[in-house]
C-alpha cells in the first residue's frame, strides 16, 4: 500500500501566487526524486468550526486561506529515501516562505483503504 505525507497550512491570500510558485518547484523536485503523486489544494468550503476544523487547526486568520496537500510514495522506505534527497536538493533552499511554517501540520500515513483495492 502507498505511503502518504499529508500537510495542512494557512497561506495569506496576498501570497497565493508566491505559494503556488513555491509549490510548483517543490512538486517538480519531489516527482524527480521518485514521488508517485503530489497534490496541493486550496480551501474553498472549509468553515471555521466551533470545536474543530481545518482553519482552527492551523489558526487561520481572516486574510488567510487553508491549503491541504499530500505526497504519495510507493512505501515508507521510498518516502524516507526520497525525502532525504529532496532535503539535500539546493532548489528547495529559499530565502523566505510565503506562509508561517510554525502553523503547518504534517505527518506520514500508512494507507488504510483505497477504492482501487476494494473487491466487489
Amino acid at each position: 500500500m502507498p505511503y502518504v505525507d499529508g500537510f495542512v497550512l494557512a497561506v495569506p491570500k496576498d501570497n497565493i501566487e508566491a505559494y503556488k510558485a513555491m509549490a510548483t518547484t517543490a512538486c517538480a523536485i519531489w516527482m524527480e526524486h521518485g514521488a508517485l503523486d503530489y497534490v496541493e489544494c486550496i480551501g474553498d468550503d472549509v468553515p471555521y468550526g466551533e470545536l474543530t476544523s481545518f482553519p482552527r487547526a492551523v489558526i487561520a486568520k481572516e486574510d488567510e486561506v487553508v491549503i491541504f496537500a499530500w505526497i504519495v510514495y510507493r512505501d515508507r522506505e521510498s518516502r524516507d529515501a526520497i525525502n532525504k534527497k529532496v532535503m539535500e536538493d539546493p532548489r528547495l533552499k529559499m530565502d523566505g516562505m510565503p506562509f508561517d511554517g510554525k502553523r503547518m501540520i504534517y505527518g506520514g500515513f500508512t494507507t488504510l483503504l483505497r477504492a482501487s483495492d476494494i473487491v466487489t
